[in-house]
Formats: C-alpha cells, sequence, structure tokens
C-alpha cells in the first residue's frame, strides 16, 4: 500500500467518523428532547396527585 493509498483511507475513515459523530449528536438531542418532555408530563402528574390528596 503507497503512502497516497494510506492517506485516502485515512481520510475516508476520518470523514465517515465524522458522520458517524453528526449521528450520534443528533440522535443525543432528539433523546434529551424526550427526556425533558417525559420530566414535564411527570411533574404536570404529580402537581395532579397532590391537587387531588388535598393540594399539600
Amino acid at each position: 500500500m503507497t503512502i497516497d493509498q494510506r492517506i485516502h483511507a485515512l481520510t475516508t475513515s476520518l470523514e465517515l467518523l465524522g458522520r458517524d459523530l453528526q449521528d450520534l449528536k443528533l440522535i443525543a438531542q432528539q433523546d434529551g428532547e424526550n427526556i425533558r418532555a417525559l420530566a414535564r408530563i411527570a411533574e404536570i402528574h404529580k402537581r395532579r396527585l397532590t391537587d387531588l390528596e388535598g393540594g399539600e
């Protein structure tokens, strides 16, 4: 394998790794949004239960 082929292979690998990292970042952001939405729902349910139990 020549040095040019090695450089090309490394460049290709880095480009693919960069894409994978971008995909993981997007997935993590979506997961974060989902977690925040679930936390909001849990807080609303907690308030409703508190109100039903007498507003403690």
